[in-house]
């Protein structure tokens, strides 16, 4: 990798599901390919200057209310390597999926097991605000037993967060930790 360690956001294609593989928690890759082709639904990945991928992340739809969690485009998983973590990759994974629902609705909708300090934080800089507190949502159960419903927040603060991400398209310098992960990952799951 040059000096620079540019990294940009796209679009996933399958020839990118090995990679995803190696990064993804929990979940099973199969889920991961049915999203690529599912129009209700976006997969993200991160890439190093090199082309590698070092992060990924996704969407869902869920068509039915489950009280009390609405039907809704909402946030899915998001992983990035661990000697990528703590460089804005997260956050910038979060931001195009937030444009991308945008695009699609005027609310988006993330699930965050209670105990995912950092992916709350994440979520509540970003904009979203508390809607609820359960053992489950749809078909997301948490370890711990408790997870929080997360709505993007007032329209500025997802307008301004939109308007925000397309910075997410322009390459960043983002660059591997020499010493490795100086915190926990931000996720948006269990």
């Amino acid at each position: 990798m040059d000096d620079t360690g540019a990294m940009m956001i796209r679009h996933a294609e399958p020839e990118d599901l090995p990679s995803v593989g190696t990064l993804l928690r929990g979940g099973s890759l199969d889920s991961v390919e049915k999203a690529l082709t599912d129009p209700d639904r976006v997969v993200l990945v991160a890439t190093s200057a090199d082309g590698e991928v070092v992060g990924w992340a996704k969407t869902h739809r869920w068509c039915d209310d489950d009280p009390p969690a609405p039907a809704g485009h909402y946030l899915g998983g998001v992983t990035v390597a661990e000697d990528w973590r703590r460089r804005g990759i997260g956050t910038a994974l979060t931001l195009r999926r937030m444009a991308w629902v945008r695009e699609r609705a005027n609310v988006a909708w993330c699930v965050v097991n209670a105990r995912n300090t950092a992916s709350l934080a994440l979520h509540r800089a970003l904009g979203f605000v508390e809607a609820a507190r359960g053992p489950r949502f749809h078909t997301t159960t948490f370890d711990g037993g408790l997870g929080i419903l997360l709505r993007a927040g007032d329209a500025d603060r997802y307008a301004d967060a939109v308007t925000t991400s397309r910075a997410a398209d322009q390459p960043s310098a983002a660059r591997p930790s020499p010493t490795g992960p100086s915190r926990p990952e931000v996720g948006t799951g269990p």
